[in-house]
């Protein structure tokens, strides 16, 4: 039998007093008011109102550490028990809200600055500034309307992608040599890819496939010079290197399909192309539906290709919102729009994955 005050005491609900309960209260809210003082604080000195001397951000992170060891200890005040079982799952909820919802706060405080590291002014809170010269933007929202057309691309890398799984899942002479083979761009950089074939074998003047074209009657085989011919220049790099991705998991889905469901099949009378339609392709559309998914993220972070070969050009044709993003870190140093930026788009991106994958939804489990 333990009492209160042994090591091993086993505190149940019955032990938790009106007195403990205020207790464990009084250290959430109390450290959590702590932990908002000293952002306050921080922010405040950024702007310029520095009464108690703040030069770094480490209050708000001993502000934070104070808050998170005083709700681990208010668990067990609170809950006994149950509330050292909650203790499992602390150090999860602490990480997202140090690595994630922190740093999302920070950004919107700086999304409404007029911070520009070239300025000896420092960061400056600017409001909804920011917000209306992103409105009247031109190349923003041109960069925006880019990613549209670079993202429909991937339909048509999706197609390739398909025929090239189909025939590699077949029984073709050097098989695993061609699967070696189709694979290699992916093992390459974007960067790589961006100067092996961007800037050497598309070089207007010597580049080998300049000359090809030149010598097939294209007198100018400016690939970068003309907005149209540049922006589909680009999807093509960038489809060169990422279908590969898509074909290896298009053909892994079509190796795992049993191949009594396709004889069966061929058995009833199903000619090569129902049973790619009517037994193939549906089975496929879990792994299809992954696929294009995985690729839209990654479509959606395109940058590498574009600031090595083209830096967006001619006139923007071939910016992405994220290189857009970039040249106005890099080279404006405009860190409050850029971050404003940013932001927008994590938005969008999020409202449209959202759509997306509702869509996809309803669309594989119809509701009659």
């Amino acid at each position: 039998m333990t009492t209160q005050g042994d090591l091993l005491h086993v505190v149940t609900l019955d032990d938790i007093t009106p007195r403990r309960v205020a207790l464990g209260r009084l250290l959430i809210w109390g450290s959590a008011a702590v932990m908002a003082l000293s952002f306050a604080a921080v922010a405040l000195a950024g702007y310029g109102f520095n009464p108690l001397g703040i030069e770094t951000w480490r209050p708000g992170l001993y502000g934070y550490l104070l808050w998170a060891t005083c709700l681990c200890i208010a668990q067990v005040v609170l809950h006994g028990e149950h509330g050292k079982r909650t203790l499992f799952i602390l150090p999860s909820v602490l990480f997202v809200v140090a690595m994630v919802i922190f740093p999302l706060l920070y950004a919107i405080v700086i999304a409404l600055s007029d911070w520009n590291l070239s300025s000896p002014d420092g960061r400056q809170f600017n409001g909804l500034d920011n917000i209306r010269q992103m409105w009247g933007d031109p190349f923003y929202w041109n960069a925006l309307r880019n990613m549209v057309w670079y993202t429909l691309a991937i339909l048509v890398e999706y197609a390739i992608a398909f025929g090239l799984a189909l025939i590699l899942a077949s029984q073709i002479r050097a098989r695993k040599f061609f699967r070696v083979a189709f694979l290699m761009p992916l093992m390459l950089s974007p960067v790589a890819v961006s100067w092996m074939v961007g800037k050497s074998m598309l070089e207007v003047r010597f580049g080998p496939l300049a000359r090809l074209a030149r010598a097939l009657g294209w007198d100018d085989p400016s690939f970068f010079g003309n907005p149209e011919i540049a922006r589909a220049t680009i999807m093509v790099m960038d489809a060169w290197t990422y279908i590969p991705f898509m074909m290896i998991m298009i053909l892994a889905g079509l190796q795992a399909i049993p191949r009594e469901v396709q004889e069966a099949a061929r058995v009833d009378g199903a000619n090569a192309w129902r049973n790619f339609w009517e037994v193939t392709f549906p089975l496929m559309l879990p792994v299809s539906i992954t696929a294009i998914l995985i690729r839209i993220i990654f479509k959606l972070k395109l940058a590498d290709i574009i600031i090595n070969v083209t830096s967006g050009g001619p006139g923007g044709a071939t910016d992405s919102v994220t290189s857009f993003i970039f040249r106005e870190y890099r080279d404006r140093s405009n860190v409050g729009y850029g971050t404003l930026l940013a932001l927008v788009y994590l938005v969008v991106i999020v409202i449209a994955i959202t759509v997306f994958m509702k869509l996809v939804d309803r669309w594989m489990n119809p509701r009659y």
